[in-house]
């Protein structure tokens, strides 16, 4: 099936709300969960950033599991960090930096990361280079990267599928969000032919039914 791409910010509110109102609980586990498998949880980098932090909901998740880290999260909508900002807990407030930068960027909030993480933001982009380049521009060499997104099923009927099976309770407006993302996402062939093009030699893998993880040092 042919990529449909979507918009690339999240700027209506009305969509903002309900994003940040769903529970993506289970995959955002599940994405920290990866992180930890692939290093020591104190040997994580003091700083790090995130790369289309959105509401800020796997923001949070991540600063908990890593107490030692301050994260500077990043987006390009500021209705999203207007969300994300309000929603952080008290005793997160000095260790969560939140951003307003749109890729690509000149500058960073640092000039270089020892660890970048990043979900969803990928099947966002209209040219998926956009964050590869990103990442060799910001990450320092021998920094680890993990990222997770959707993998564009097949077919629409399976697009439906994916829609019913995981969405079927949430708000229209998710629901055709979430269509939207998958039509728009990246297959895992695609994904492994631009980190080829860029020089980028990084793991990619299927971690359900719906999200690749794409990991390892810059």
């Amino acid at each position: 099936m042919k990529r449909i791409t979507e918009p690339e910010l999240m700027e209506d509110e009305t969509q903002v709300l309900a994003y940040a109102n769903a529970d993506f609980s289970e995959a955002h586990n599940h994405f920290i969960a990866l992180i930890q498998k692939q290093i020591v949880t104190d040997q994580m980098s003091e700083i790090v950033l995130e790369l289309g932090c959105g509401s800020g909901d796997i923001t949070q998740r991540f600063a908990e599991t890593f107490p030692q880290c301050v994260v500077d999260a990043v987006d390009g909508s500021q209705t999203m960090l207007n969300f994300a900002a309000h929603r952080l807990p008290l005793h997160l407030q000095q260790r969560v930096n939140f951003y307003s930068l749109l890729l690509p960027a000149i500058h960073f909030p640092k000039p270089r990361y020892q660890a970048v993480f990043s979900n969803s933001l990928l099947h966002h982009l209209h040219n998926p280079n956009t964050l590869w380049e990103s990442l060799k521009q910001v990450v320092n060499p021998g920094g680890m990267v993990f990222i997770m997104d959707l993998i564009r099923p097949d077919s629409i009927s399976e697009a439906k599928q994916l829609v019913y099976d995981y969405a079927s309770g949430e708000p229209e407006i998710l629901q055709t969000d979430f269509y939207n993302s998958l039509l728009a996402a990246f297959s895992i062939p695609e994904i492994r032919q631009q980190l080829n093009r860029v020089g980028l030699e990084l793991s990619v893998e299927q971690v359900t039914d719906r999200h690749v993880f794409i990991a390892g040092k810059i």
